[in-house]
C-alpha cells in the first residue's frame, strides 16, 4: 500500500480524516485482499481521476494480475453504462421502460476474467458512487445470494465512499 500512502500524505490537512480512512478501509477485516484492491482500483477508474488512479493501481496490480486489471476496467466501464441507463428506468418509474428490451452487452459481467463475485463487488461500488438505486439493490442482492455478509457489503460501499472522498480532496 506504499502508492496509496503517499497518496494520502500529499494530501491537505482538511482531509485529514480521508488521510487516516483511506489505508483503514483498504485493511477490511471481512473482505481478502483481491477484493478489496479491485473494489479500489475499480472505483479509482469509474471516478476518473488520473492521480487516484495511478497509485491504487501501482499498489493493486501485484495483487490482482492483469486479469484483474482488465476486470476492473470493464466494470468500471460497463457500470458507468448500466448506472446512467437503469437509474433513467427506475427514476422516471414508467412500467413501459421496465419492459423494454435494454439492448446493451453486458457479456463481461457474465464471464469475467477473475470471477463473477469479484465483478459483483467492483459493480456494487460503481453503483453505489453513481447512486443507482436499481443497480444496488441488483448487485447487492447477488452478492448475498452468493453467501455474502451485510458487513462484507458495507465494507466495499466503506471504500467506494472513501475514495470519492479522496478523489475530491484531491482536487482542492
Amino acid at each position: 500500500m506504499e502508492h496509496v500512502n503517499q497518496l494520502c500524505e500529499g494530501l491537505a490537512d482538511t482531509a485529514k480524516d480521508l488521510k487516516l480512512n483511506l489505508p483503514a478501509v483498504l485493511q477490511s477485516e471481512h473482505l481478502n485482499s483481491e477484493e478489496v484492491w479491485a473494489v479500489a482500483l475499480t472505483t479509482s477508474y469509474f471516478l476518473r481521476h488520473a492521480v487516484l488512479q495511478e497509485a491504487v493501481l501501482a499498489d493493486a496490480e501485484p495483487i490482482l494480475g492483469s486479469a484483474g486489471v482488465e476486470d476492473a476496467q470493464a466494470a468500471a466501464s460497463l457500470m458507468a453504462m448500466n448506472t446512467i441507463y437503469f437509474r433513467f428506468r427506475h427514476m422516471v418509474g414508467k412500467e413501459v421502460y421496465g419492459q423494454m428490451r435494454a439492448g446493451l452487452r453486458m457479456n463481461r459481467m457474465m464471464s469475467p476474467a477473475t470471477s463473477k463475485q469479484q465483478f459483483e463487488l467492483s459493480s456494487l461500488a460503481c453503483a453505489a458512487l453513481a447512486g443507482c438505486e436499481a443497480c444496488l439493490q441488483s448487485h447487492e442482492a447477488n452478492l448475498v445470494q452468493d453467501g455474502y455478509s451485510e458487513l462484507q457489503i458495507n465494507d466495499v460501499v466503506r471504500i467506494a465512499a472513501t475514495m470519492q472522498g479522496v478523489a475530491v480532496a484531491l482536487e482542492l
